[in-house]
């Protein structure tokens, strides 16, 4: 990538290595390399870090990035600011863009949300703030899904005579049920954190000073597991959603037998039967 690398401070998850930190500055993302972990933000607070073509080619870059890179073992997405994760579109691009132009738009973006959920390492979105339109859309694309108390969640896009375009009307009733989905989509109204944690949308509700926090700790939680074992995982449950139950369950057999092939499985179950913590080593 071209880009600006620079030192930053080390991350709380392990003891300091200074050739594993690391920020690349993109156009409209800073994503930052830390131990295990990669950290990326959407990094436009004065538009409420809104997705404008270019912020969506940056997270592509990013996302392909950390896909690359053996020694990350998780992401953390979040927003810059205090206001927003991402408030949706840049309505400036949305209003002038012809209907070629808005489903060319729709797909790019679907791609990178694609790739954010089937990365093969697990990605916690950073809910702190607004997570509208796309925002929203980018969170469902994540793993897991930790807000803040002041959070608010929606898919207003019919009050702009628009549909979601990045997955909305797939993702959600997936994650909260056909009806729930149905009347956020179709009313456009937003919910609070604690209404999405109650319909299934968001994991965890957290107090603002805890949010990078916890994650980091979910991830490092993850991140003690055999790689290989979390990446089959991940495929097995994003893919048997899309089959039926016979298929899906042939599907995980065949991961399980994966799985046992390993050294990592080998080691695993030597370390539990000799009473001692396991040392992975992602094959």
């Amino acid at each position: 990538m071209s880009s600006t690398t620079v030192t930053v401070a080390s991350s709380p998850l392990a003891p300091p290595d200074k050739s594993s930190e690391q920020v690349v500055t993109l156009a409209n993302v800073l994503y930052e390399k830390r131990n295990a972990i990669a950290y990326v933000t959407v990094n436009r607070p004065k538009v409420l870090n809104a997705l404008s073509t270019q912020t969506w080619k940056d997270l592509r870059t990013a996302f392909e990035d950390a896909r690359e890179d053996a020694a990350v073992r998780g992401v953390i997405l979040t927003g810059a600011g205090g206001k927003a994760f991402i408030a949706g579109a840049d309505i400036s691009e949305l209003a002038h863009a012809s209907a070629i132009e808005a489903e060319q738009s729709s797909r790019f973006g679907q791609a990178v949300l694609d790739l954010i959920e089937n990365l093969g390492k697990p990605v916690i979105a950073a809910i702190n703030g607004f997570a509208l339109g796309g925002g929203c859309e980018t969170a469902m694309a994540c793993t897991l899904r930790i807000a803040v108390e002041h959070a608010q969640l929606g898919q207003p896009e019919v009050k702009l005579g628009l549909l979601p375009g990045g997955g909305g009307t797939q993702r959600l009733p997936r994650l909260v049920g056909k009806g729930r989905a149905l009347q956020l989509i179709l009313s456009a109204q937003l919910i609070s954190a604690q209404e999405a944690w109650r319909i299934g949308l968001v994991n965890e509700v957290v107090p603002a000073a805890d949010l990078i926090g916890r994650a980091e700790a979910i991830l490092k939680t993850i991140g003690s597991n055999a790689p290989v074992a979390v990446k089959l995982s991940l495929e097995a449950v994003n893919k048997g959603l899309d089959a039926d139950q016979s298929e899906g369950l042939a599907l995980e057999a065949s991961y399980f037998g994966l799985c046992a092939g390993t050294e990592d499985k080998k080691e695993g179950t030597s370390a539990f039967l000799e009473k001692r913590a396991p040392q992975f080593v992602g094959r």
